[in-house]
């Protein structure tokens, strides 16, 4: 079994939250995986932090930031968007779940993977059929 982290459980992941990083620990490395969009997602928000920083503290904290998550990430094998999880995407957008874009792009791509998906957001994913959900953070 493999496991992609959403954006919400990788930012608690990060934060230290005792039943998330208890969980992540207790599979062996390589098992629990990031999703390529949740890293973009994550390199984008601090990429803005960085080019919105107008003092030299700012700049140094939000350099600081991006810093200390590209060096986290290094922690978890990075899922690419496969041509197969793209289609797949595309699949679910006309299907109309009612679902956020990078929310159905990590579905499809834990679907073409073969992946459950550790989110707090069970309501959203669940509607996602066929695809394996789980909420470490409780």
């Amino acid at each position: 079994m493999t496991y992609l982290l959403d954006t919400d459980s990788l930012s608690l992941l990060q934060q230290g939250h005792p039943k998330l990083v208890l969980e992540v620990d207790a599979h062996p490395r390589g098992v629990v995986r990031l999703p390529v969009i949740v890293v973009k997602e994550q390199i984008d928000g601090r990429s803005i932090a960085i080019g919105r920083a107008k003092t030299p503290d700012q700049l140094a904290n939000a350099g600081g930031h991006y810093a200390t998550a590209v060096a986290f990430f290094s922690r978890f094998p990075i899922v690419p968007m496969t041509e197969a999880a793209i289609l797949r995407f595309h699949s679910l957008m006309k299907k109309k779940h009612n679902i956020g874009g990078n929310d159905l792009l990590i579905a499809a791509t834990a679907l073409e993977s073969g992946a459950t998906v550790v989110t707090r957001n069970l309501r959203d994913f669940g509607r996602v059929p066929g695809l394996l959900v789980i909420d470490w953070s409780i």
